[in-house]
């Protein structure tokens, strides 16, 4: 047993695929790929992004290192990837240039991940200096023969200075106090006075606190040998100092001139020792409070008792007295084949519609000037889009008054107007294919209740027999909110 159980263990792992993996190593020079020539090579990549992160070193010092990630662009070609060679330069005060490669450790099987979503990769190793731009060019490997466009992507990336948020972690933004936050405090106690607190700092004991209102008014400068300590300083001022700008220089011996400053603005300092004279109406109320209590819980007893006594006839009144509420009609657009008697047949199907339903209709035979302005498959797409519903009305009713009827009449479609019906069976094809919700559509027929061959598409629409299911028809009709989908897609569709 525990054999079988081995064995079936063993297969089940031989049937499991490690996905790829990237082991990435320093290449300055060119690829040995490039030397070879080859028959397909992959394609490029389908996106290149950098950002700086900040890595530990030792237990108090960190690095800022460049993450580079890609993605892999999703095609046949991905089965010819080896690698992937990512190169940095770097320009400032000093030029840098470096590569690296990071070989797949697996070939490349499906062109996503069998979890889903795209191949992505990253690698964290290039330092990051400040305020650099940086050139960062990615090519897939085998790279394209020589003499041939190698496919490429690259990006350009500037570091920031010591006041972001990552940088601060760089070795010389420590240096230069970036964490040191000194919570500069600033008030002005009177006229010719300003009184500045800061918390110093263990990178040095020299510093200089200045007040500026559009010009200098006013500074100082302090040492203090016990860091870090909150300190205050009273720094004389001539002139208006509220408002103003307190920077705060430090002077230590790793950056000197050229340490970070702080900032903060000169508030009015707070009032302390004022004695208020309403303490001695506060010790007058305290007698009084003793009658003024009762009085104030019956007075509110009152008020709850008028406040529910207004509620409960409200609520009697609405209820022997609801409102109507009057709702704006549902648009309807009612279409039929060419060959339905429209007098005997469309006008008395539309004026149900208007007397039964409250439905406001309409039809490509009362909008002839628009549809010839328009054309009709810009009318109909118009249509559907304002209305609420579309109705294909059907009838294989035949007889003579109504062929003679039509025939004569001077509104008689096959005279006077086009046959709109097939453009709009093809739009309503088209959300068929296109898997869109046929929510709007509605199909109402006499007599019979089979559609013709060329119109079965439409067998996934509620259908309707008039007047066998009107009250079923207004119902749904007026129900123009209620979503339904077509499960199934009809050959009808294609033609």
């Amino acid at each position: 047993m525990s054999l079988a159980l081995l064995s079936l263990a063993a297969l089940c792992w031989g049937l499991v695929s490690t996905e790829p993996t990237i082991q990435c190593g320093s290449e300055p020079g060119p690829s040995p790929e490039w030397m070879v020539q080859h028959t397909l090579t992959p394609g490029d990549l389908r996106d290149l992004r950098v950002e700086p992160v900040r890595s530990r070193v030792a237990m108090e010092d960190y690095s800022i290192l460049m993450n580079v990630s890609w993605v892999l662009r999703a095609d046949a070609s991905i089965r010819l990837l080896k690698a992937t060679k990512i190169c940095v330069t770097g320009k400032s005060n000093l030029q840098s240039y470096s590569c690296v490669r990071c070989n797949y450790t697996e070939a490349f099987q499906t062109q996503t991940r069998p979890s889903g979503g795209r191949w992505t990769f990253s690698y964290v190793g290039f330092p990051v200096e400040l305020n650099t731009v940086y050139f960062i060019g990615a090519h897939n490997i085998p790279n394209a023969n020589m003499n041939e466009d190698s496919p490429s992507m690259s990006v350009n990336f500037t570091s920031p200075g010591c006041l972001d948020h990552i940088m601060k972690y760089q070795k010389k933004c420590i240096k230069a106090g970036s964490l040191w936050d000194p919570n500069v405090t600033a008030c002005k106690k009177n006229k010719t006075v300003v009184e500045v607190n800061f918390t110093t700092s263990p990178l040095g004991n020299k510093y200089m606190a200045l007040i500026q209102n559009r010009i200098v008014i006013g500074f100082s400068n302090v040492l203090e040998n016990k860091p870090p300590t909150r300190t205050s300083v009273v720094i004389p001022v001539t002139g208006e100092s509220e408002g103003a700008m307190v920077q705060l220089t430090p002077y230590f011996h790793t950056c000197g001139n050229d340490c970070i400053r702080r900032k903060g603005t000169v508030v009015l300092c707070p009032q302390t020792g004022i004695s208020f004279p309403l303490d001695g109406r506060r010790s007058m109320m305290g007698g009084w409070w003793p009658f003024l209590l009762p009085a104030l819980l019956g007075a509110t007893a009152l008020l709850a008792a008028g406040i529910y006594v207004i509620w409960r006839h409200k609520r009697i009144k609405k209820a022997s007295f609801p409102t109507a509420t009057l709702l704006a009609p549902i648009k309807v657009l009612v279409v039929y084949p060419s060959e339905i008697c429209f007098h005997h047949t469309v006008c008395h199907f539309t004026e149900f519609l208007q007397n039964h339903c409250r439905s406001e209709v309409i039809l490509e035979e009362w909008q002839k000037k628009k549809i010839a302005e328009m054309g009709p498959v810009q009318w109909l797409t118009t249509q559907k889009k304002a209305v609420d519903k579309i109705v294909f009305l059907l009838s294989n009713d035949v007889n003579t008054m109504c062929d003679s009827t039509c025939d004569k009449s001077e509104g008689s479609p096959h005279e006077n107007s086009q046959d709109l019906f097939p453009l709009a069976f093809n739009l309503f094809c088209s959300d068929l294919r296109n898997q869109t919700p046929l929510r709007k559509y509605m199909v109402v027929y006499f007599r019979e209740a089979d559609t013709k061959d060329e119109y079965s598409a439409l067998s996934v629409c509620p259908k309707y027999r008039l007047m066998k299911d009107a009250p079923a028809f207004c119902t749904e009709l007026l129900r123009v909110e209620q979503h339904m989908s077509a499960g199934k897609r009809l050959t009808a569709c294609s033609m």
